[in-house]
């Protein structure tokens, strides 16, 4: 096994109060538009509860926008512009999820501090990251005061349009949610993944490089 400190501590801390916030936030959101089906607390409650959430949620992105952009690490993000090599990586990647994985292939992507995201890794989190989490941010921020905000509303397309985005973003974080919990556990053991966003180091079989 080779033992590679992965993710430092400004990262672990900012991955868990992430993980909480999404947590409450998903919730919270779904007792606030779905209030007849749900009854884990008062709507108020929700509605504060969820409020309260979103800021936390804003002030994290935030942090992880400042450590990232002030450490240069935010390049871990930016998939290879090469595009031959990206897309050779991304077969590879691919044919590894759906396939090697259950054979007992070794993953091809061996992660580092400045390489931790494998193509598809990459991809994903860019887009979540960078366009995704802040969008849903600023539609969340315009629904906390429609009064406030109601000329970017109007000119945005409506309450209806920021709404329909904050629930379609909603549903694909929730979805995202499963996946990134299954991918999770494909380390070896399955717990190393999830052990190394406590730690720090992650175990890894094989001949990847010690850091």
């Amino acid at each position: 096994m080779q033992r590679t400190y992965l993710h430092a501590m400004p990262v672990r801390v900012w991955h868990w109060v992430n993980a909480a916030s999404f947590f409450v936030l998903i919730v919270t959101g779904a007792q606030i538009r779905y209030r007849e089906a749900f009854d884990l607390m008062s709507f108020r409650s929700a509605v504060d509860l969820h409020n309260l959430f979103g800021f936390v949620l804003l002030g994290n992105f935030l942090v992880w926008a400042i450590y990232y952009l002030a450490t240069g690490r935010l390049k871990v993000y930016i998939p290879d512009p090469n595009l031959k090599n990206f897309v050779i990586g991304t077969l590879k990647q691919a044919r590894y999820y759906g396939y090697g994985i259950f054979v007992g292939e070794p993953n091809p992507h061996h992660a580092s501090p400045d390489h931790k995201f494998n193509p598809m890794q990459q991809v994903a989190y860019f887009n979540i990251m960078l366009l995704f989490l802040p969008l849903q941010i600023v539609s969340g921020i315009l629904m906390w005061d429609i009064k406030r905000f109601a000329m970017i509303i109007g000119m945005a397309g409506g309450i209806k349009v920021i709404d329909a985005v904050h629930v379609f973003l909603t549903l694909f974080f929730t979805a995202f949610l499963f996946v990134h919990i299954y991918l999770a556990t494909l380390g070896h053991p399955w717990t190393a993944h999830l052990k190394a966003m406590f730690t720090g180091y992650e175990d890894e079989p094989g001949d990847a490089p010690t850091h």
